[in-house]
């Protein structure tokens, strides 16, 4: 079994490095603009979640996720997006994703951290790897509110560590990819939060190495 996960550790090794190298690019407002729907501004963005939401919330593990609250209250109080909200909170990013945004925030579930080779995500989590974990963080987080409706296939998107996100539509079915490696897709879309909308996925995304 050790043959078989060395080659896909040392390609997330790679995708890490490349990913810590971009992530000091900080997002322009040239690129937020690009990311975020014409009519969309700030001063719009509570009335529009009100709008976008259903009233009782969206519901996540049986929790509902509310208009009122932000994106990282929100996922905290949602079991299946545990190893998220840690490894949000071991890179430092929490502030960022509290703050008035709006983000547009792939976020995916524990089982797709699961899904990373044995030994990734304990290497990502060691302190020592803070600025690697950031990069892959950011990589699943776009400046500007979208949702599900403004996915559109083919799309890219500008994420916050400056790499591009690749988006694809098949029956109905939004999905997120690096451009190379398979998708990962939406599982439920369009969480409401009072900073940006959250759309939980089953994949992880790593940016491509150059």
């Amino acid at each position: 079994m050790k043959r078989h996960f060395a080659p896909l550790l040392a390609a997330l090794a790679t995708s890490l490095l490349m990913a810590s190298c971009g992530n000091d690019k900080p997002a322009t407002t040239e690129t937020a603009a690009s990311n975020v729907n014409p009519a969309d501004s700030l001063a719009a963005l509570a009335g529009d979640s009100a709008r976008m939401a259903k009233p009782g919330g969206v519901m996540v593990d049986g929790v509902a996720m509310t208009a009122d609250k932000d994106i990282v209250d929100n996922a905290s109080a949602a079991k299946s997006v545990s190893t998220l909200v840690s490894a949000v909170k071991q890179a430092g990013l929490v502030e960022t994703l509290k703050g008035a945004g709006p983000f547009t925030v792939f976020a995916p579930t524990n089982a797709a951290f699961d899904k990373l080779p044995k030994g990734a995500l304990a290497g990502l989590m060691d302190p020592a790897s803070k600025e690697n974990l950031k990069g892959v963080l950011t990589y699943h987080v776009i400046p500007g509110r979208l949702v599900a409706a403004d996915l559109k296939d083919g799309q890219e998107l500008t994420t916050v560590n400056g790499e591009k996100l690749h988006i694809s539509v098949k029956d109905g079915k939004v999905m997120v990819s690096n451009g190379k490696d398979a998708p990962a897709t939406v599982q439920i879309a369009d969480v409401i939060s009072s900073n940006g909308v959250t759309h939980v996925i089953d994949g992880v995304v790593l940016p491509l190495a150059k």
